[in-house]
């Protein structure tokens, strides 16, 4: 009989520091994708703010309290993650479990959104894109969600069958951005 045994996407390929960058696996917990039905946004976002004290986040938003975040991820869909979802959501909204498809990384350091810069096509300038913002983009190849979570740390998630490729991305644009500094 064959044992099978959980590996997360990024086992045997993070963490990495490169200069002042540090890359690292994101363990994010259950994530429940939820597209409210025709005329329930409202009801969603009450329901949301009723159970998570967080609501349905905004175009490109990001939600977060704890370890429980509700993330845009595309027109009238988000992401809540770190938490189960309510059954009363069930009724109001298409709900999809998607803990397992996702690789989700946190990209650190002074400058990360330089790194960033080299792979994604979004102004990542930090007075243009602020912590809590969220974008879903190309992230070289990939479609990612790549969000700002902190003032150096940005969190980045790509489906789980890409996260080797992500992290090979991620290296060679830390290595780039760290051989750009004058010593």
């Amino acid at each position: 009989m064959v044992k099978l045994t959980a590996v997360s996407p990024c086992e045997e390929v993070l963490p990495i520091m490169i200069g002042k960058f540090s890359l690292s696996e994101l363990k994010l917990g259950p994530m429940t994708s939820i597209a409210p039905y025709k005329g329930q946004a409202d009801t969603v976002s009450k329901l949301l703010t009723e159970r998570y004290e967080l609501g349905f986040p905004a175009p490109n938003r990001r939600l977060a309290k704890g370890k429980t975040q509700v993330l845009w991820f595309g027109m009238d869909q988000a992401l809540l993650i770190g938490a189960q979802p309510d059954p009363a959501l069930a009724e109001l909204a298409a709900m999809t479990d998607q803990s397992d498809a996702w690789c989700a990384v946190k990209l650190e350091g002074e400058g990360a959104e330089d790194v960033l810069a080299r792979l994604v096509s979004v102004d990542l300038r930090p007075s243009k894109f602020k912590r809590g913002h969220t974008a879903r983009c190309d992230l070289m190849h990939m479609m990612a969600s790549v969000t700002k979570t902190g003032s150096k740390t940005w969190q980045i998630m790509v489906f789980r069958s890409m996260a080797k490729t992500l992290v090979h991305d991620l290296q060679t644009a830390m290595i780039s951005v760290k051989a750009r500094v004058i010593a």
